[in-house]
């Protein structure tokens, strides 16, 4: 993989993988790095290039998460440090990331997975469903309840379908 196109695939899915990463980990800026460090050292690209990058972030940030846990039972300072979701923003829509951040906590891991994939990761429900070893169908059947449940613990309507 050449220069130009790990700079294409950082701009294209970095800010995405770091979010999905945070989910379990408080370093997701090192796990992405590494990450990408680990598709430069292949010696041919993996052949559905973006699900192996989700799984190879989440195995990552698993693991970070381990070292962190074990961290923290010598460094009681560490304790209290949270991981946050969202960055502060500025957005017009007024959606309150502190609320979107506590809604989607709330969700089953796998479903809080799927949602970030697909909406902030801009993943296909194949692609998404590669990096969980599950199916298309079933990813997007998460997905849907998942944005339901958001909804309703935000208070927000479904938007109206038109024809």
């Amino acid at each position: 993989m050449g220069p130009d196109q790990l700079a294409e695939l950082v701009d294209r899915y970095g800010a995405a993988l770091v979010l999905y990463a945070r989910q379990w980990c408080d370093c997701p800026e090192d796990v992405v790095q590494t990450a990408l460090l680990k598709l430069c050292r292949q010696r041919t690209p993996p052949g559905n290039l973006i699900p192996w990058l989700y799984k190879v972030v989440r195995n990552g940030a698993i693991d970070a998460s381990r070292a962190a846990r074990r961290r923290r039972r010598y460094e009681a300072a560490a304790a209290d440090a949270a991981p946050k979701w969202f960055a502060p923003s500025y957005d017009p829509t007024g959606l309150d990331a502190r609320a979107a951040a506590a809604a989607l906590a709330t969700l089953p891991a796998e479903t809080r997975e799927i949602i970030v994939m697909h909406v902030w990761g801009g993943l296909t429900f194949e692609q998404v469903a590669q990096a969980l070893g599950s199916s298309a169908a079933t990813c997007y059947r998460r997905y849907a309840a998942g944005l339901d449940a958001l909804r309703k613990t935000l208070g927000a309507e479904a938007p109206v379908k038109t024809t």
